[in-house]
């Protein structure tokens, strides 16, 4: 499936420049291989925005066989087809506090539920006959640490927001806790004989605790067990086809959401985990069982793969891989059920998303919609090596350039450090404007990140900015060699860990001449005790702050701010509840200090991530506009 994409080429129209990306998500197939699911966009036509909906297509030649949009102002989500694949279950929610439930079998969808409150990832149980839901009943903000925190008033700390598992009949009707009260459930699955969900889950703060969550198991009957408490952090619980082990991707993982690690699996009845994968030279990020064999994705390198692994040897046999970004349901593709076709949304930075299937017949598209536009860039995969560890990282610039001119580059630095960048279509935002007017902007994947294994993602264990920024630079170098690039006008940006990188390099190095500071940590210290998912932190510094407080001040760039002469526009939003306001605040003020020419904007009610439309236009507006007057693109 993964190699269709260089197949757009032969099959697109001819190019047009300003179309309309048309979006794809949550696409998953059918059991019984026949039909795919998928959340998309729609263009609203005359002008109007877009609309989401949930469109079922043929499996076979990707014509559409229904369309649901049953709540007409709702976001839609979760799709997933029954044992069967006689009937389709999603999620909707109103945006004011409301989810609900609905089931389809034919041409009209019909309310299974409604929670007050945020609700989400429906699951079939293995029967058909009942409907698992993960439900926040009441909350008080949308789930997740990077959505914006409540206003911190009042005693703090006294009532916290958790995500539990409900049961309900798929005819109808009330929905049944079965997980506790005080226990955030992260995510979960049925167990193989219906009689309840394995899962990963912590007692308390549901922001603060996943870095300890453990594998557990929650019966129907309201039951609860401890299966295994690793001292690394999980994802993706799944029982076995025959139901005597749970496996899941553990690893040292930075954020809830970007999974990466080795596959691991325990005995049912709970006990030590094992790393069925120690060494694979990559990165697992989804899997399932199917007839016995862990059919999985994985980073490797600078490649998507398919991965056949034997979940009692751990044998593993790579059956496809490419320079490419996938995405699916509950992972990164879905499979039938009887693992023999899979399906999943591709990409690249050059090509629009698209729909691709793999069967036994082979690969094919299933969507065209963009097929028509043209590509906005030029990319390529650079590799290099640094203290002895092969590192990967992505160029992307103008599609044509000048002989004999050079250009500005900016390095962009991914968050985490748990994670990897991938290529993902360019054709607006930050990126995209920068490349249109004239820069290479070079992202790259140094030690900690994911695509080369554990041992390169716990490189940087006690060393944040040391060894990781050694990458970087080494990865401009080479960047250098094999683009037209101007090393006097060079810059770098991030968010989240990528802005404390910005916050590290302009304190240690001199070579970039502007930089832009996202949602940064400037002082590790500080932000220990300000933060809302401190639990993150040990694992990479090897303590708490409060045991030994000399790591945490020796890498904060707020001590080094005396070395700091980088030009630097600062971000963040008021209710951050990763990296606090108060992380960029500390280090403005120092870069006042200093006389360092700085600027720093703080968006009223957005947390980690920026969302308001229009926050986001003016933040990139600002981060363009700041390359520009440092950088000088024209020239």
């Amino acid at each position: 499936m993964l190699l269709t994409l260089a197949a757009v080429l032969s099959l697109q129209a001819a190019p047009v420049a300003q179309a309309r990306v048309h979006q794809y998500a949550g696409v998953a197939i059918s059991p019984n291989a026949q039909k795919v699911v998928s959340t998309e966009s729609q263009d609203g036509g005359a002008g109007k925005p877009a609309r989401p909906v949930v469109l079922v297509r043929s499996a076979v030649d990707g014509k559409v066989q229904a369309t649901f949009d049953p709540c007409g102002t709702c976001s839609y989500s979760g799709a997933v087809f029954s044992p069967d694949s006689s009937a389709l279950a999603f999620m909707a929610s109103d945006g004011a506090g409301t989810a609900t439930l609905y089931v389809t079998d034919g041409a009209t969808a019909r309310v299974v539920t409604t929670v007050k409150g945020v609700a989400q990832t429906p699951r079939w149980s293995p029967d058909g006959k009942m409907l698992a839901i993960l439900a926040t009943p009441g909350a008080r903000k949308l789930t997740g640490a990077t959505a914006a925190g409540i206003p911190q008033v009042g005693e703090i700390g006294v009532v916290d927001d958790e995500q539990r598992i409900g049961v309900v009949s798929v005819a109808g009707g009330v929905v049944r806790y079965v997980s506790p009260s005080d226990t955030f459930v992260y995510e979960y699955d049925w167990a193989t004989d219906g009689q309840g969900f394995v899962a990963t889950a912590a007692k308390g703060n549901g922001d603060n605790n996943w870095w300890i969550a453990k594998v557990e198991r929650f019966g129907l009957d309201a039951s609860e067990r401890v299966l295994a408490s690793p001292k690394f952090q999980v994802n993706m619980p799944r029982m076995s086809t025959d139901g005597r082990s749970v496996a899941f991707i553990g690893g040292l993982m930075s954020d809830f959401g970007p999974v990466g690690g080795d596959l691991y699996t325990v005995s049912a009845n709970g006990g030590e985990p094992k790393d069925i994968t120690p060494g694979f030279k990559g990165t697992f990020n989804g899997f399932t069982f199917r007839n016995g064999v862990i059919k999985a994705t994985a980073v490797i390198g600078d490649k998507f793969a398919f991965v056949d692994v034997d979940p009692a040897t751990g044998k593993t046999s790579i059956t496809n891989a490419a320079p490419v970004t996938m995405s699916a349901a509950d992972g990164k593709a879905s499979f039938s059920a009887d693992g023999r076709t899979a399906v999943a949304v591709i990409q690249d930075f050059e090509h629009a998303p698209l729909i691709g299937v793999h069967g036994p017949e082979g690969g094919r598209i299933l969507t065209h919609d963009n097929d028509a536009i043209a590509p906005k860039v030029k990319a390529q995969s650079i590799t290099w090596k640094n203290d002895g560890f092969d590192v990967q990282g992505w160029l992307v610039g103008p599609l044509q350039t000048t002989p004999g001119k050079t250009y500005p580059m900016v390095t962009l630095v991914h968050g985490g450090p748990s994670s990897s960048t991938t290529p993902t279509y360019v054709s607006r935002g930050t990126v995209y404007d920068l490349v249109s007017r004239g820069y290479y902007v070079f992202q790259p994947n140094p030690r900690g990140s994911y695509g080369q294994g554990e041992a390169f993602v716990r490189a940087n264990v006690r060393d944040l900015g040391g060894g990781d920024l050694g990458d970087i630079l080494k990865g401009v170098d080479a960047a250098e060699k094999v683009a037209p690039i101007d090393d006097k006008r060079l810059g770098v940006f991030g968010h989240s860990y990528g802005g404390f990188m910005t916050m590290w390099s302009v304190t240690h190095t001199n070579r970039f001449k502007a930089a832009v500071a996202g949602a940064g940590i400037s002082n590790w210290s500080s932000y220990y005790g300000q933060n809302g998912i401190a639990e993150w932190m040990p694992p990479f510094f090897g303590d708490t702050f409060y045991n030994d407080p000399a790591i945490y001040d020796k890498l904060s760039p707020i001590r080094y701010i005396k070395a700091a002469k980088t030009p630097t526009f600062i971000y963040v939003g008021e209710r951050d509840v990763e990296c606090p306001a108060p992380q960029s605040l500390e280090f403005y003020a120092g870069l006042k200090a200093m006389k360092v020419p700085s600027s720093l904007v703080i968006y009223e009610g957005e947390g980690h991530g920026i969302r308001s439309p229009e926050h986001n236009k003016d933040l990139t507006d600002r981060t363009v506009g700041w390359f520009d007057k440092y950088l000088a693109p024209g020239m």
